[in-house]
């Protein structure tokens, strides 16, 4: 890729074959602008030099690290100085793919040696993730760390000071806050398009044995060859066991199950949509309904959390869902419901469907009125006509809207070239350590609710448990 390639920075790509149009299917009549589409495209307006170059490492070259580093490198002026795994076939898989020149180890800190790596991407198991980018922050590194930030509630407050203390960039890879879906919801539940907020709705559904973690394990798969040694340092000792390695998210010693991989998500977007920091109250829930294959972190789990009335959004109730053996086949939705209308998000698209109240109270029909003396009936119906004209009895109507990303937009390209933004001007990202950890915190507090059977209680603004 030319480094003179003009390159979209905040929205589409030119290399994904984005439009520039983002269209919407009514107009926006609550909204200041009346188009039917938008033009949301920056362009770079400078050439990266070889200055500009980012060099990256990449800890954890599993599936989400092959996602990351794939994404990463159609950012331009990105460059590939390094992987580490514990897996040795993933290491052969790395100089395969990049060349036998390419530096590879399975000793992080080793590749966070390396003066030539200006950022990493942190995409290993969840019980590493704090120690890994704590170390990286040390040693100078901007730190792309996959969700959930922390794997117990408990790192949190320290990976914020590291973060603090190094200066250097932090951003949590839940890629839909940089969705051009999200800010255009963000955009219209500020504008009122939905009324008043009171509930949102937040499903990720799955039907499938991948959906459901079950990743095929290499037939060379033992103690040496994943360095279990290492892989456990962090965690109680446990005997080797290849599940726990590769299925790791099914296994609440090394990972944080449904409520560390898909809750985040409905709360990333959730938090990001509302400008919300967090709940006060969580409860979870959950059962072993399809994949009974050892797992002892829930395939079915669900989860009930009270956001308080404060100056950035009203009080409202968030449930959130995922099933692991759905009849729907997989989905994924966030559902706003406010006073006047829902707003369905899904994926970088949106719909709006209104329902909006007469100005005049119900009267008649399914009522009591009936239950009353004729005469009492037709008293109160005269005094109802008389105060309320017929306009005023009819529910107002309002256009629905629809908003749709262009064919080949991607919001891990966008959240990625954010990334890389912000370490070369020193912006802010869309989601810092204090982003990340509000929303991971409610969703590891599922996962206690759930083994507690008890409803946690979380301050929001003190980031701290009550």
């Amino acid at each position: 890729m030319s480094n003179h390639n003009q390159s979209s920075r905040r929205r589409f790509l030119q290399q994904i074959g984005a439009t520039s149009l983002l269209t919407a299917a009514a107009p926006l009549s609550s909204l200041a602008a009346k188009e039917k589409a938008e033009e949301r495209t920056l362009f770079y307006e400078k050439k990266i030099s070889a200055g500009d170059k980012i060099r990256l490492g990449v800890i954890g070259y599993g599936v989400q690290g092959h996602f990351d580093l794939d994404t990463a490198l159609k950012v331009p002026g990105v460059e590939l100085a390094g992987i580490c795994d514990l897996y040795t076939g993933r290491l052969v898989n790395a100089k395969e793919k990049f060349g036998n020149d390419l530096f590879t180890t399975r000793n992080y800190k080793e590749l966070l040696d390396k003066a030539d790596i200006d950022a990493v991407i942190v995409a290993t198991t969840d019980c590493w993730h704090a120690r890994i980018t704590k170390d990286a922050l040390a040693k100078g590194k901007a730190v792309y760390c996959e969700k959930p930030m922390v794997y117990k509630i408990s790192e949190g407050p320290a990976v914020i000071a590291a973060q603090q203390k190094s200066g250097k960039v932090l951003q949590v890879g839940s890629q839909r806050v940089s969705s051009i879906g999200l800010a255009k919801a963000k955009e219209l539940l500020a504008a009122g398009e939905i009324g008043k907020l009171n509930m949102v709705n937040a499903v990720y559904d799955r039907q499938s044995s991948i959906g459901a973690w079950e990743y095929t394990i290499p037939k060379d798969a033992n103690a040496e060859t994943t360095d279990w040694d290492k892989f456990i340092e962090v965690t109680g000792r446990m005997e080797y066991d290849a599940k726990k390695f590769f299925w790791w998210r099914a296994f609440k010693e090394v990972g944080t199950g449904v409520a560390g991989d898909l809750f985040i998500h409905l709360l990333s977007g959730t938090h990001f949509i509302t400008n919300s920091k967090g709940p006060e109250s969580i409860y979870g829930t959950g059962q072993f309904s399809y994949w009974k294959d050892g797992r002892n972190m829930p395939d079915v789990m669900a989860g009930v959390m009270q956001y308080a009335d404060t100056p950035e959004h009203p009080a409202f109730q968030l449930t959130l869902q995922v099933n692991f053996i759905s009849g729907t086949g997989g989905q994924e939705v966030i559902r706003f419901v406010g006073s006047e209308g829902v707003m369905e998000v899904q994926g970088n698209s949106l719909t709006i469907k209104h329902s909006l109240m007469p100005e005049a109270p119900g009267f008649g029909g399914y009522d009591s009125l009936f239950t009353f003396s004729k005469s009492m009936q037709d008293e109160m119906q005269k005094e109802y006509s008389a105060k309320w004209t017929d306009a005023q009895k009819i529910r107002p109507k309002k256009e629905d809207v629809i908003f749709k990303a262009p064919p080949g937009y991607s919001d891990h390209l966008d959240h990625f070239t954010n990334f890389f933004d912000a370490i070369r001007t020193g912006k802010p990202v869309v989601e810092d350590a204090v982003f990340g950890f509000r929303a991971a915190a409610p969703a590891l507090s599922c996962n206690e609710s759930y083994f507690q059977k008890k409803i946690i209680h979380w301050d929001p603004v003190q980031m701290k448990l009550v």
